[in-house]
């Protein structure tokens, strides 16, 4: 996955800096640990500017929700294409995923979110239900490829999509962020991808 230029405006740098700093507190201290005073340490900034920014801790922390969100849906979109191969296909529409996957900061901001998350319901909730909002690319490559008569009708796109990455996501996140696992490895990643693959579609290509 392409990482975002650098911010080039100071006021963006000094944002920036905000959130990582808060990213770094919010994971070592826990959102009742961390205080605003501590981020704009941590950030080299006064506490002034951090509450320009930021007019509270509630606000910081869906800053950092925010860009979590804005990163797991920043994968370009690869539509369903009936000349190719589907084993391929699935394969470059899930490498995409396994790279943020296996992306260190997004791990941590995973992992900062998750924290906070588990102790307030409501926030969950809010962020599920924006998370809902924007359907991800492997539904639409799935209803597509249903609509073409490769894979199987009558099942529901979302759900088998959840399937797909759940295989993927039970070897390359959920180790790294609960158990501190490394990385996958890229022949581990390749393995992972390739097996994922052939049992979706060995369970619901059409004809199987």
């Amino acid at each position: 996955m392409t990482e975002a230029a650098p911010p080039t405006r100071l006021t963006d740098r000094k944002r920036d800096a905000i959130v990582q700093a808060a990213i770094a507190e919010f994971r070592e201290h826990g959102f009742n640990g961390t205080s605003m005073d501590r981020v704009a340490a941590a950030a080299e900034v006064s506490k002034r500017t951090v509450y320009n920014h930021f007019p509270s801790k509630d606000e910081l922390f869906e800053a950092i929700l925010a860009q979590l969100w804005e990163r797991s849906h920043a994968q370009a979109d690869m539509p369903y294409d009936a000349a190719q191969p589907l084993r391929a296909q699935l394969l470059r529409v899930l490498e995409q995923k396994m790279a943020l996957l296996n992306d260190a900061s997004f791990i941590d901001l995973s992992r900062v979110a998750m924290a906070e998350l588990m102790h307030a319901p409501e926030r969950a909730q809010a962020l599920a239900a924006r998370l809902s909002e924007k359907e991800e690319g492997l539904p639409r490559w799935i209803r597509a490829a249903q609509k073409a008569g490769a894979l199987r009708a009558g099942v529901d796109a979302q759900y088998a999509a959840n399937q797909l990455h759940g295989m993927v996501k039970s070897f390359a996140f959920w180790p790294q962020l609960a158990m501190g696992q490394p990385p996958l490895s890229a022949a581990r990643q390749r393995q992972v991808l390739g097996d994922a693959v052939d049992m979706f579609l060995g369970f619901y290509a059409a004809g199987r």
